[in-house]
This record gives structure tokens, C-alpha cells and sequence, in this order.
């Protein structure tokens, strides 16, 4: 029988240091091999990165421009596509795999990104190193088309013409304040606004598409577009339009007074025809002010057959009255009616009310039904319509007056605060304000009709505010920020409790803070409050993350000042047992 010997594995000594090693290719051990290799060869470790000064977005490729937040998964994705070196092919035989990432803090005003990347690459055949080094970005400011536009002449492609023909901008205002809370009007190179209305100028017909379907889901209008040919490319067969798109807001307006056709009433729940405009969204939502009934008048039907208010809605309409009590009162059910819906029945009251005016000239009192009833209490001031001494344009809602089958008065509102007492400073009163637009404001061509215009845009903002104070249905479509009345209430706690059934009024929960009208301009760089410690530029921004919190959020490493400041460019290579997980996946992979 042959014996059978077992083999002895022959090791070689490591060329550099002495030490037994299995033997390889270039016979040195993998610690003498990290000391003379350098994994990061062929990686750059400084690129540049383009941002736009005027919007804040990062150039990606192409003419693309997408808006990262610093320190995000986003701008480090972009980050890593524009190092050399880091991106190749992974059949490549020298190709590197990057295992980590993460931030380092930089200087304020540096115009400096750094990263921390970590790779590790086969230098021989079962011999792998990792090795950490930093990646500086330099940030240039560059212009993207759409703020080249901006300042271009005659750059707009598309021009959005928003029209309604009423005596009043209040349904501008409030439309206004839906375009700020929904930010409808990022995209547009200009705005400008008219008495009867405003012009939104888009640099491509997809934006005022865009902006034109967010009009039709607030406000019911009907559109006309038109085009006109600016050139043409006959080879190519390639022309170039401009779009205007003409959007005509319904002319009825909240708190207006129709008197409905008595075909459309029927098919309305078979609703009084004496009905008033209770607010305007996408639908005009009419309500009966004597016994609560609703109902909804859709858009198409409306410009099919379009109503005139007997009424229309404005202070030189509306006479002030001083509530004098007020009675419940419990409606029969009626069922060849739609009846009206409970919460609106509860809501209905008989006021005793006289005329502001009338006090201590006469003691004439009226006793009339009232939708917002409930919120009355005796003592408060409202405003109404007075169909005692008026004469109404429509002759069949004048007939029907004369016969006495319309009420002596209508209330739409309470008043509060300064514009219940008729102060001349109510608006500083007040526990809110609004944000505006920027637009651009047309000149008036005469002096006189300019003088004019703006005494009247001052009454409307007036009314506006107090249609605010009075609907909490329209509080909720907009943003309302805390003045210096407000912060001095919530400080002092000095607030009186109000009457519980009074749910119209503003309360201090309905307030934001963090907005700053009337600053004036731009304060000096002494009046503005820096932190050295700040990933970027140092400066307190409302809302803005503190330092690493947005890293810490993404799932990325994050070195703050004192680490930073200890980090080496490049460290030696360290020999790895296995690969690491590519740290480049899917969701660093920009579409």
C-alpha cells in the first residue's frame, strides 16, 4: 500500500518587511502593500458646482437646474456625479467602490462644499483597501434661463390675463392670498396689476397651463386663448407663438343679493329666489338668509345664463345697525322643500335691530330673520341691507319688493374691533395681517384718476379685511401672521373670554408667525444676527435647520466645526477583509 503524504504550505518572506506571507504576486504583505499603494489615484479632489444667486437652485446638466437644500441626500447626489474618477465602470479592473459619505463643516461665505468619501479597491487578488479622503466643491454663481428671463425684454411666451368686470378688487385680493398659500405664481417673470385685474407673464405655455387649472379649482371663470406669430423657420419648419390667455372671473361676489329666476331656483332644491352670495370657490354657494337653506350654482350654469345681483356687495350699499336682542327660532319641517341642513337651523335668530343712525332720532325697530343670528348679541354693531329705501334694477325683483314679499332688511355680518366702534386707526388694531403679492402696479394715466384709484384700493383692502374677520371658512384658504397687537395680548394674557356661540372671530391659534411687512429696507450686516457656527453663510433664516440636523435627517454622516478641523485630506490606506455596500444606489440617481 503507498503512503500517502500530506503537503506543507510553502509561505515567502514579505519583501519589505520580513514577515511570513502566503505568496502573491508582488510578495509584500498587505500592511507594507496600504503603505505604498494609494486607492484615490485618478479621483479628483476638487470640482466645481454652478448655482443660481437668484433662485437658489444647482446646475445638474443640460440646461437642468434642480433645488437641493444644503447639506441633503440631493445636493450629495449631485456632489458625487460631478467627482472624475468615482464613476467608472464596475468591469474595470482599477474601478474604486465608494462605501461612505458624508458633510464637512465649512467656513460661512466660503463658497466651499467639502465631503468625506471613503472607497475601497482590489490592488491583487484577494488584497483590498479602504481608504477615507476629502472632496472640496467651489460653488460659482451662474444664471439659469428662467432668471436670465427675468431680466430680458419681451422674454414671455405666455401671459395669463385675469378680468373681472366689478367695481371692487376685494375677489383679487382674496384670490391674491390663494396664490401665495399655494404658491401658484413660482414660474412667472412678471406680475402686474390693474385696477379690474392683474396679467401673469410665464416663459412657456406648460406654466400658464399649469396656472390657469389652479384658477379654475378657486374660482369659477371661463377662458379664451389666442396666439400670435412672432417667426417662423421655414427649413425646419419651426414657429414661434405667443400665447395670451384671457381668464374672466364671474362677476358675483360674496355678500352680493340676487333674485333668482324661478326656473333655476327649482332646480336649485326649489330655495327662495331671494337668496344672498354666501362665499365663491370653484362653485358660487348661495345661501337663503331667512331660513338657512344652501345650495350650489355651478360655473357651467351660471355663464349659461348669467345673473345680475339686484345688490352688489360694497360699503356705499351697506347701512350699520345696533343688534337689540334676539330670539331662536325652530323651523316646521316642510317636505315639498329641501330643508336646510341642521347646523343651519341652529344658527337661525330673530334680531331686534334699529338703525345706527335712527338712535335718538326715532325709536323705529325692526324684527327680521337672520342667518348669522347666532352670533349676534345685544350691543353689537352689523351691516345689512336696507330694502325699505332702495330702488332695485331688476323690474320683477322690484315689483315684488313693492308688494311687500321681500324683508325689510337682510344682515350679512357682525363687525369687530375698530370697525364696530368706527375708528379711523382699525386696521392697526387688528391682530393680523396679510402678505402681498410683488407686482408690478400700472400707472393711471391721469392724476386725478390715480388719486382716485388709490382711495378706492384702500376701501376695498378695508372691506376685505373685515369680510376676514367676520368668515372663518375664508381664514382657512389663506395665511394670517401675528402683528404687534397679537403679541402683546398672547404676552399679557389680558384676553377677555368671548361668547362661545361667536365662532367667526379671530382667535389667536389662527395666527403664524415669522413675517416681517414693515421692515422698510435692507438692514446692515451689524443689525443682523450671525452664528459662526452655521453649515452655510451664518445667517438665522426662519425655519432654517440647525447644523447637521438636515444631514442627520437624510441618513448622512456629518462633521461639525471641532472635527472639521482635525480631518486629514487623505488618509493611508487601511487592508479590508470583505467589500462594503455601494453607497451609490438607486435613490442618488438622478431621472
Amino acid at each position: 500500500m503507498a503512503q500517502v503524504t500530506t503537503g506543507t504550505l510553502v509561505k515567502v518572506l514579505c519583501c519589505m518587511c520580513g514577515v511570513p506571507i502566503t505568496p502573491n504576486a508582488s510578495n509584500t504583505c498587505p500592511t507594507c502593500l496600504a503603505s505604498q499603494s494609494d486607492v484615490t489615484k485618478g479621483i479628483s479632489t476638487e470640482a466645481t458646482l454652478h448655482q443660481c444667486r437668484g433662485c437658489q437652485r444647482w446646475h445638474v446638466d443640460s440646461g437642468k437646474w434642480m433645488a437641493c437644500e444644503l447639506e441633503s441626500r440631493d445636493l450629495m447626489s449631485l456632489c458625487l456625479k460631478n467627482v472624475n474618477g468615482l464613476n467608472k465602470s464596475s468591469s474595470n479592473s482599477e474601478s474604486v467602490r465608494l462605501v461612505d459619505a458624508g458633510w464637512i463643516w465649512t467656513e460661512p461665505h466660503s463658497m466651499r462644499l467639502k465631503v468625506r468619501l471613503t472607497v475601497q479597491k482590489e490592488v491583487q487578488v484577494g488584497t483590498i483597501l479602504q481608504q477615507s479622503f476629502v472632496v472640496v466643491f467651489i460653488v460659482r454663481n451662474q444664471q439659469c434661463i428662467e432668471c436670465q428671463a427675468e431680466f430680458r425684454q419681451g422674454s414671455w411666451k405666455s401671459l395669463v390675463q385675469v378680468r373681472q368686470r366689478v367695481g371692487h378688487k376685494r375677489t383679487f385680493l382674496y384670490l391674491e392670498q390663494l396664490i401665495l398659500k399655494h404658491g401658484a405664481h413660482r414660474g412667472t417673470l412678471n406680475i402686474e396689476t390693474f385696477r379690474d385685474g392683474m396679467d401673469f407673464y410665464f416663459p412657456d405655455k406648460g406654466k400658464a397651463a399649469r396656472f390657469i387649472t389652479f384658477l379654475e379649482n378657486v374660482v369659477p371663470i371661463k377662458c379664451k386663448t389666442s396666439k400670435k406669430l412672432i417667426g417662423t423657420d421655414d427649413k425646419s419648419n419651426i414657429s414661434n407663438f405667443k400665447y395670451t390667455n384671457l381668464v374672466e372671473i364671474c362677476p358675483l361676489c360674496k355678500e352680493d343679493l340676487l333674485y333668482l329666476p324661478a326656473k333655476t331656483a327649482r332646480n336649485l332644491g326649489n330655495i327662495s329666489r331671494l337668496v344672498l352670495v354666501k362665499n365663491v370657490t370653484n362653485v358660487i354657494h348661495l345661501i337663503d338668509p331667512l331660513s338657512g337653506q344652501t345650495a350650489q350654482l355651478s360655473p357651467e350654469v351660471y355663464w349659461r345664463d348669467p345673473i345680475r345681483p339686484i345688490i352688489t356687495a360694497g360699503r356705499s350699499r351697506f347701512t350699520r345697525y345696533v343688534v337689540l336682542g334676539k330670539e331662536a327660532v325652530i323651523l316646521e319641517r316642510n317636505v315639498s322643500k329641501k330643508s336646510a341642513t341642521r347646523r343651519n337651523k341652529e344658527k337661525l335668530a330673530t334680531l331686534t335691530v334699529a338703525k345706527e343712525d335712527d338712535l335718538g332720532v326715532n325709536d323705529l325697530q325692526i324684527e327680521e330673520r337672520s342667518h348669522v343670528g347666532y352670533l349676534m348679541k345685544a350691543g353689537d354693531i352689523a351691516v345689512g341691507y336696507d330694502l325699505v329705501d332702495v330702488q332695485l334694477v331688476d323690474d320683477e325683483a322690484e315689483e315684488a319688493r313693492a308688494a311687500g314679499k321681500f324683508p325689510d332688511v337682510i344682515m350679512l355680518r357682525k363687525l369687530y374691533g375698530g370697525a364696530a366702534t368706527n375708528e379711523i386707526d382699525a386696521t392697526k388694531q387688528r391682530m393680523f395681517k396679510l402678505q402681498r403679492l410683488e407686482a408690478d402696479i400700472v400707472d393711471a394715466s391721469k392724476a386725478k384718476k390715480d388719486k382716485k384709484d388709490k382711495e378706492n384700493d384702500e376701501m376695498d383692502e378695508e372691506d376685505f379685511l373685515r369680510e376676514i374677520e367676520a368668515d372663518k371658512e375664508m381664514r382657512l384658504n389663506m395665511n394670517l401672521y401675528k402683528t404687534e397687537v397679537a403679541m402683546k395680548k398672547e404676552k399679557e394674557d389680558a384676553a377677555t373670554e368671548d361668547d362661545d356661540d361667536d365662532d367667526q372671530q379671530v382667535r389667536l391659534d389662527e395666527l403664524l408667525d415669522g413675517l416681517v411687512l414693515d421692515d422698510g429696507p435692507d438692514k446692515d450686516m451689524g443689525e443682523v444676527q450671525i452664528d459662526e457656527d452655521l453649515p452655510w453663510g451664518g445667517i438665522y433664516q426662519a425655519g432654517m435647520m440647525g447644523e447637521g440636523e438636515k444631514a442627520a435627517k437624510d441618513g448622512l454622516n456629518y462633521l461639525g466645526r471641532e472635527e472639521a478641523l482635525q480631518v486629514k485630506t487623505k488618509d493611508v490606506a487601511m487592508p479590508v477583509e470583505t467589500f462594503g455596500q455601494q453607497f451609490m444606489d438607486k435613490k442618488f440617481t438622478f431621472k
